[in-house]
């Protein structure tokens, strides 16, 4: 199974269309948040519509320069994995959305308690569990601790211990993130594979193909930053 991997892309439609290959190429679409350009929270609107007229296979949260009642505009659009689980073709999907508290200055920024909440249905469903049963992809938009992406230009890892400590316990297949544009990257968290796949909106992206060695185990075979 393949698929496009996307985050920030902050009202950059122009670079949307740019991945016309890979819209077609891919079985879905995932994407960490950030519709909206910074300050400028009209500019998600028009990414929305651009995805959903690329794909329609999509799974998506929202990033912290998104408005939160944006939510009711994915949730609509029935793309939204934010809160809840969406299965597809034998893996399942879990979501969080919004970014750690910092400045203040973006709309939907909460605490580590409050974005760790939305995972909450994991712990609910048993076949999600460690020990085994539906592989788990997590999208969340605010990075975990200490990998290679959550770092920023002073060398500080500025991702959730809890998020990390979420992963750890729960070892999805894969995580995508974002938020943290000048760390792009792809790392590991136990046996999970976490990729943020830096700002569209700065021409990033990335491509991750799995596939099914034997019922209900799955392989990452190819994860890749690329670059308009």
């Amino acid at each position: 199974m393949k698929f496009l991997v996307l985050s920030d892309i902050h009202g950059s439609v122009e670079n949307i269309e740019k991945l016309d290959a890979e819209f077609k190429a891919a079985d879905a679409v995932i994407f960490g948040g950030d519709f909206a350009k910074f300050g400028s929270p009209e500019t998600g609107k028009p990414v929305l519509d651009k995805l959903l007229e690329k794909h329609e296979t999509i799974f998506s949260v929202l990033g912290n320069c998104d408005e939160p009642d944006f939510l009711e505009k994915i949730e609509s659009s029935d793309i939204s994995v934010e809160g809840s689980v969406s299965f597809y073709n034998g893996l399942a999907f879990v979501g969080a959305g919004g970014g750690t508290k910092f400045s203040g200055d973006t709309p939907f920024e909460r605490s580590e308690d409050e974005i760790l909440e939305d995972f909450s249905i994991v712990k609910n469903i048993t076949e999600l569990s460690a020990e085994g049963g539906v592989p788990l992809i997590a999208i969340m938009h605010n990075p975990p601790k200490d990998t290679k992406c959550d770092m920023i230009p002073n060398g500080m890892h500025v991702g959730s211990e809890k998020l990390r400590a979420f992963i750890e316990k729960f070892k999805p297949l894969l995580v995508v993130t974002g938020h943290i544009h000048e760390s792009s990257g792809i790392d590991t968290v136990g046996t999970s594979t976490v990729i943020n796949p830096g700002s569209l909106m700065e021409g990033k992206y990335a491509w991750v193909e799995l596939s099914e060695v034997k019922k209900g185990e799955w392989h990452i075979d190819k994860a890749e930053l690329k670059t308009l």
